[in-house]
This record gives C-alpha cells, sequence and structure tokens, in this order.
C-alpha cells in the first residue's frame, strides 16, 4: 500500500486497516512518500508485519537513486503511457509537487516486488497520483481509499481522471460516496466502508454516566481552521455567567497558541485546559472524566473538512454526549436529538444554544448519550466495516493469497 507517512499517528485509521487485511491474509508491501515527523507512534504499528519502502521525499536527496530508477523504467512499454500521463497532469498543475511524485513513481516502479500485483494508494491526492504514474508504467491495476479531505481538496479534473484509470476505490462516508460518483465514469466503482470503531480497545462495560457540577466538556481534535474552536470559544464566552462548566482540549495544531490567546482575551483561561498532545491511555482517561464531548467542525477557506471524525465514535462508545455539527457525513452518525445534538457549521450562536440544552438538561445528556453508544456499538463496529475493503481485495476467498503494495 502507498501512504504519504509511515507511521503516522493521525492515521491510525489506516494502520488499523492494515492490520486487519494482514490478518485476514492479505500480503503487504508499504510504500511511503516521506519518513513520519512525528515523535510518537502508535501501539497498532508494532503490531504490523509488513516491509517499508521510503522513497525520496526530495528527488534531489537521492538524485542518483531517482536516475538508476528512470534509466531502467524508461525502456518498458508503459513508461511512454506513464510520462503521456504525467506531463498532461504538468501542463494543468505546473508546480514542483508534480515533478516530485513523478519521480517518486519512477522509483517505486523501478524497485517493485516482482510478485507485486496490484497497487493500492491511501488518499485521491498525492498518494493516488504516485501509484498511478507507477501502475502505468508496470502496467498494473490500481485502487485507491479515499479519506474525506483528499475528495474535497484535489481538483475535481484529477479526481475524475484517477477514478476512470483505477480498479475500484473505497470512500470513508455515504457523503464523499455520492460526491464522488458523480465524478465517475462508471459510478459502481465507489463503494462505501466506515472506518469503525474497534471495540476490544475500549472497556464498554463499565460506561457510567454521571451528573454533577461543573459539566466538563471535551474535544480531541488539531487545532486547525475545519476544527471550528474559534466558534467554540466564540460560544462559550456568550455562555450565561451562572452556567458552570469546563472544558479541556486534547490535540496540537497550528492554531493551538492562537486558540490560548483567544481564550484568555474571553476571559476563559480559568474554565480552559489545553494538554496538547497525549498518549493513548491519557485520551481514553480525558474520555472517562468527560460528561460531553464537542467538535463543531466547518469547511475550511481551501475547501478542507472532516468526514466522519474517529473521536466521535470513541466518545459516543463511551457513553459521553456529542454536540457536533451538520457537516459532510457526521449527521449519517449523530442523528440529531436522538444520538447527539448537532448545530449549524461555523454558527457560534446555535452551538450555544445545544451546549445550553446540554448543561441544564441531564436527563437529555444522558438520554442522548446512552442512545449514541448503542448505535455506534451496534452498526459503526469495525469488524462490520473492514468486510467491504477485504472482499475487494478478494479476501472472501480462501485462496486469497495476492501480493499488494500500500501506498
Amino acid at each position: 500500500m502507498v501512504l504519504e507517512s509511515y507511521p503516522c499517528p493521525s492515521d491510525i485509521f489506516i494502520a488499523r486497516e492494515i492490520l486487519a487485511l494482514q490478518r485476514r491474509g492479505l500480503v503487504v508491501d508499504i510504500i511511503s512518500l516521506k519518513h513520519t515527523t512525528h515523535g510518537r507512534t502508535h501501539p497498532i504499528h508494532d503490531q504490523i508485519r509488513a516491509p517499508v519502502n521510503y522513497l525520496p521525499e526530495y528527488l534531489y536527496w537521492e538524485f542518483t537513486r531517482v536516475w538508476r530508477a528512470w534509466r531502467r523504467v524508461r525502456r518498458w512499454s508503459g513508461y511512454r503511457v506513464a510520462r503521456a500521463q504525467w506531463l498532461a497532469d504538468l501542463k494543468r498543475d505546473w508546480t514542483p509537487d508534480r515533478v516530485r511524485r513523478f519521480g517518486q513513481a519512477l522509483v517505486l516502479a523501478s524497485e517493485l516486488d516482482v510478485n507485486i500485483q496490484h497497487l493500492h494508494a491511501h488518499f485521491l491526492h498525492t498518494p493516488a497520483s504516485v501509484a498511478r504514474y507507477a501502475a502505468l508504467s508496470k502496467d498494473l491495476t490500481w485502487s485507491c481509499s479515499a479519506h474525506d479531505v483528499d475528495a474535497w481538496t484535489a481538483p475535481a479534473w484529477e479526481i475524475k481522471e484517477k477514478l476512470s484509470d483505477l480498479h475500484w476505490v473505497v470512500a470513508c462516508t455515504q457523503f464523499s460516496a455520492e460526491y464522488l460518483k458523480t465524478l465517475a465514469p462508471t459510478p459502481t466503482k465507489v463503494s462505501i466502508a466506515y472506518y469503525g470503531l474497534d471495540l476490544s480497545q475500549f472497556h464498554t462495560d463499565d460506561v457510567v454516566i454521571k451528573s454533577g457540577s461543573p459539566v466538563r466538556f471535551l474535544s480531541v481534535g488539531e487545532a486547525v481552521e475545519k476544527t471550528g474552536y474559534e466558534d467554540l470559544l466564540q460560544a462559550l464566552a456568550s455562555l450565561p455567567a451562572e452556567l458552570d462548566w469546563t472544558f479541556t482540549h486534547v490535540g496540537e495544531g497550528s492554531r493551538l497558541k492562537s486558540l490560548k490567546r483567544r481564550a484568555i482575551s474571553a476571559g476563559l483561561d480559568r474554565r480552559t485546559t489545553w494538554l496538547g498532545a497525549q498518549t493513548r491511555e491519557e485520551v481514553l482517561h480525558a474520555y472517562k472524566n468527560a460528561d460531553v464531548f464537542v467538535l463543531p467542525c466547518k469547511v475550511a477557506r481551501n475547501g478542507a473538512r472532516d468526514g466522519l471524525p474517529h473521536v466521535l465514535m470513541e466518545a459516543q462508545c463511551q457513553g459521553v454526549a456529542c454536540i457536533s455539527t451538520r457537516i459532510s457525513a457526521i449527521p449519517e452518525l449523530i442523528l440529531h436529538e436522538e444520538t447527539g445534538l448537532l448545530a449549524a457549521p461555523g454558527d457560534p450562536k446555535d452551538l450555544a444554544l445545544q451546549i445550553t440544552r446540554f448543561i441544564r438538561d441531564f436527563d437529555l445528556r444522558k438520554r442522548l448519550a446512552e442512545a449514541g453508544r448503542v448505535r455506534v456499538m451496534s452498526e459503526f463496529a469495525f469488524d462490520e466495516c473492514i468486510e467491504t475493503v477485504a472482499i475487494k481485495f478478494g479476501l472472501d476467498k480462501a485462496d486469497a493469497t495476492q501480493e499488494v503494495v500500500c501506498k
């Protein structure tokens, strides 16, 4: 499989999928476009048994490696096809990144194990480009897993052409799947498979929904525009003074320092706690200590948006009442006033209204928390969700032994 970065602690859903497919008999090689820059990894990475080949992140770093790959691949019949496609893409996307991806694809194709029969990319943008050029060079089939951010930020022309070339694509939400079908020349190539929640990682029998004061709000997410934390701080600042609450944030991000300053300016510093990056055990502990989980997602100015944030499923599994927004696939998980509360995206006033409802009405909070927990455990269990992907790889057959490069 072709990945943008491995191991990557923010892409645990990919690692979980790779491990599950390996356990079902799929032989996997991992190709990473760059080395990880994260100091922390997840325990699941230690369980994955697959060789990892790192492509040159910048071509001039390993010029000799790229040169040797080109001299070898240029003699193949598929090279002209791949080069023609790359040049057509380059005319519409005249960037150094486009050049880099073709160079990486040459290295990938040149160094690919002879037993590899198929390439699979995670993300429709950069990884899919490298997989596509390499597959064309070596006359292989390829497929892709779309993860929402790529579906909404990659150019429509490029997505449409990739959907025409690839063998199949799996979207992680119904919302994204419907969009991709509008671009796909063959809509039947598009399937849906939710990430799902690995229930074995959670203690689901000892969940206790507590009343009391203050009401403890928690959010786990990257401090970037699409997570909407500026809207959340504005909503919290507008709450009636008599309401008793606290807010804790877990995560890093480019806007974290700015958010801390905003909280101080709004007079919220005594009620807010910013924990930064935490271990998996610490995040699970945070869920246990929370009364309400809030994640006010919205569409960023560059088009980036969350699809179906995994942290919402985790919080619901732990019996935490959830507030989010009507965006992307979140309403596929949270049914407003049935399994949680939803506000309009980018609307601090509506967000404040939903927050106030949960603070003032424990019975509502308890009822929706319990309903959310039941639904996520019954309809979003990972073991069920992974079946669609496994079938795509032929793992419904007893003799499935094909080797796949995961990007």
